[in-house]
């Protein structure tokens, strides 16, 4: 894992906090990245280029604001991860409240669970999925974070999100049959690679307007770019010329 603290850096740069990283990932000050946000911007209609309608449903399940908000918020995450977790406890409502709920931005999840050193993550995602499927992503993503602690180490993880699907209201044979055939890891995966071949080793890792993050920064670093991205994109708008009248 990383322990490492970084003040912010111009736009464009690879900033790095405390994240999770896989065991043959070098330190965050060594390693290069080449990253651009292009390479994990969500369209319009969703994340994933898979269209099957179960994957549809969870892709654009993951996705939450409205679809005129002018910026991304794009989460790369572990839900077995203590420093995701961290990011959701400290920050997550706040951004949510202050500006996904106003309008000014969109926010999408990608999976990216840590498997060797997670050992639950991936059915933690599965189960996320699984939900969103129903309409129910964010409703366990919340709850997955909130009792990270009473599945992260456990042998059967599936009777905790079994409960919390319950407690959800999702419809539970539908969500177990997705479970039990594995219906949304071709989904998880495509969120792996894509994030991957973007230069992502560590979660949570994020991408806000064109500026990338990595590691459970503090609310108040999210609320200066988010501030930027906006301002940068009122300064275009002001720049492009008026078209001429006909």
């Amino acid at each position: 894992m990383l322990h490492t603290r970084a003040r912010l850096l111009p736009l464009l740069g690879f900033i790095v906090a405390a994240a999770c990283s896989r065991p043959e990932t070098p330190s965050a000050q060594a390693r290069q990245v080449n990253m651009s946000p292009g390479d994990v911007a969500p369209a319009a209609r969703g994340l994933s280029t898979l269209t099957d309608s179960l994957s549809t449903s969870a892709d654009r399940a993951r996705i939450r604001g409205a679809e005129s908000a002018p910026v991304w918020l794009v989460e790369i995450s572990d839900f077995q991860c203590p420093f995701c977790k961290q990011w959701h406890d400290e920050s997550f409502a706040k951004i949510d409240q202050e500006y996904v709920k106003t309008g000014k931005v969109r926010m999408a999840y990608l999976n990216f669970p840590l498997t060797r050193i997670h050992k639950n993550a991936q059915v933690a995602a599965e189960a996320a999925m699984c939900a969103g499927v129903q309409g129910k992503f964010w409703e366990l993503h919340n709850s997955l974070f909130q009792s990270q602690p009473r599945w992260a180490e456990s042998k059967t993880p599936i009777v905790v999100f079994d409960s919390l699907a319950r407690a959800a209201g999702v419809e539970l044979k539908a969500w177990d049959r997705c479970m039990t055939a594995h219906s949304t890891a071709k989904l998880i995966e495509a969120d792996r690679d894509r994030s991957s071949k973007a230069g992502v080793e560590s979660t949570p890792t994020f991408f806000v307007g064109d500026r990338a993050l990595a590691g459970a920064f503090p609310v108040d670093t999210f609320r200066v770019a988010i501030e930027q991205a906006l301002a940068k994109l009122k300064e275009q708008a002001a720049a492009k010329p008026n078209p001429a009248p006909r």
